[in-house]
């Protein structure tokens, strides 16, 4: 691996692995951690429990023994959207992480649409934040809060959600994903590497969309016709700082359906680690 870049798997890079291959996978490559998620039913990409119904505990031995960080578990989506049902998702992920000895759990803002004002939609943020801050605190775990880009999410920007969590008091306790296909889509310019937490990346390579067109469905692995310009995003986070990991997180359906998924992400491992050079 280059000694400038770490990368790691999101199980959305190959949804049909059970947690156990795909540790596998991410040793192979020489990845250093994977992210686990509990939306794979969810999403119709697979019929297995959360950890293949095995103990959050095996899965973390198994992944310590093979040399690979279980960098964390995903997701509470709509967190910012509060309720008693939230509270107790978010409290059994926090205990799925800690049985595990995963690092992080993830945070996802609604994206339903819904029309608010911004006082109503940044209150309900913080209102959020603050309830789940002295649940990571008790726990010792971080929480990724992941802005997504699209125009139908309650939470589009990077600094939005560092101003929240500034407010609550919470800087100790909460980091952000940067996801480089939302800092495209959303038209973002600023970088926080200082508050990132982890960097999700993917690309998009269809010519003919605009990035207001630009779905989850069109991400694919990162190769020479990305447009979202994932060399340059990194490239800038590297020279101010960042040093965390780069995590594959593509949601298109060619590659989850991809027989020899390892190929492909080596050769996109091996393009960003020529690009980068």
């Amino acid at each position: 691996m280059s000694a400038t870049i770490n990368f790691a798997l999101n199980h959305m890079a190959a949804p049909r692995l059970t947690s156990r291959e795909l540790i596998d996978l991410a040793a192979n490559l020489g990845c250093i951690g994977v992210e686990l998620r509990n939306d794979l039913a969810d999403k119709g990409l697979a019929s297995r429990e959360f950890f293949d119904g095995e103990k959050p505990s095996a899965i973390g031995e198994y992944a310590r023994d093979k040399g690979v960080r279980l960098l964390g578990l995903s997701e509470a989506y709509g967190f910012n959207r509060w309720s008693d049902a939230m509270r107790d998702k978010i409290k059994l992920l926090i205990a799925q992480a800690t049985d595990a000895g995963a690092e992080s759990i993830s945070l996802i803002p609604s994206n339903d649409g819904a029309v608010e004002s911004d006082e109503k939609r940044l209150s309900d943020l913080r209102d959020a934040l603050a309830l789940i801050l002295p649940m990571l605190e008790e726990a010792g775990l971080i929480a990724l809060v992941e802005p997504l880009g699209f125009t139908t999410s309650s939470l589009r920007r990077k600094r939005e959600a560092i101003e929240a969590i500034e407010v609550v008091g919470g800087k100790d306790r909460f980091r952000l994903v940067h996801d480089t296909f939302h800092h495209h889509i959303a038209g973002e310019t600023e970088f926080f590497p200082q508050w990132t937490g982890i960097v999700h990346i993917s690309g998009v390579i269809d010519p003919a969309l605009s990035p207001e067109e630009m779905q989850d469905g069109h991400r694919v692995l990162v190769g020479e016709a990305d447009r979202l310009r994932n060399v340059e995003q990194i490239r800038a986070l590297n020279a101010m700082g960042y040093r965390g990991t780069y995590s594959y997180e593509p949601f298109a359906a060619s590659v989850h359906t991809d027989p020899n998924i390892e190929v492909g992400l080596r050769e996109s491992i091996r393009f960003l680690e020529t690009a980068l050079e």
